[in-house]
């Protein structure tokens, strides 16, 4: 059976902050912002584009090369799952580098860091899971989801089926979503710059 302490202690705030979250901190940090606005929508793109390939080649894949496009496409997106989280949508952003509002350009960028921030730990928790688990070793999954739940339950929402570990036995992204979006609200881990 796997050993429920181990998870928790991986899981901990502390220890998610020096395996993944520092260095998303500090890629954010260290880029420059040449202007708190942009003008225009091919601007916008530009500067999207730009930051995307910096962090991402800084903290979630050092050293990788993203081509523009690539760069604007997965920044686009994360922009637009991000702004739904707060009811816009990648227009709101847009207004928010033009206009200056809700913190200009620098929140547009810090938006691309929360979120590639939060899927880094996304990724790291599935691994704390899977290195524990045999993935066909159906009982010893349910056993340590049961056990999660025991000890997260509080921070994982209305959308958890508590009394049903059985149900994230085969996948447990679900249930690292919840665990990722409660450490979002509650944890120090995801403080906005």
């Amino acid at each position: 059976m796997a050993d429920i302490d181990d998870l928790v202690n991986s899981l901990q705030d502390t220890t998610v902050a020096r395996r993944v979250t520092l260095t998303h901190d500090d890629a954010r940090g260290q880029y420059r912002l040449p202007n708190p606005t942009v003008p225009n929508w091919q601007v916008f793109q530009d500067a999207i584009a730009d930051y995307y390939r910096f962090h991402y080649g800084s903290c979630v894949a050092p050293g990788a090369h993203l081509s523009r496009t690539e760069a604007l496409g997965k920044a686009k997106d994360l922009l637009e799952r991000e702004y739904r989280r707060r009811r816009s949508d990648i227009m709101g952003a847009l207004a928010d580098a033009t206009e200056g509002t809700n913190g200009g350009l620098r929140v547009v960028l810090d938006t691309i860091a929360e979120g590639l921030k939060a899927e880094s730990v996304q990724h790291y928790a599935q691994e704390q899971f899977d290195s524990r688990v045999a993935p066909n070793d159906f009982e010893a999954k349910v056993d340590i989801i049961r056990q999660f739940i025991a000890r997260f339950g509080h921070q994982l929402g209305d959308t958890i089926q508590r009394n049903r570990p059985e149900r994230y036995a085969q996948d447990y992204r679900t249930l690292i979503e919840a665990f990722v979006d409660g450490l979002r609200q509650t944890s120090s881990v995801f403080r906005r710059l």
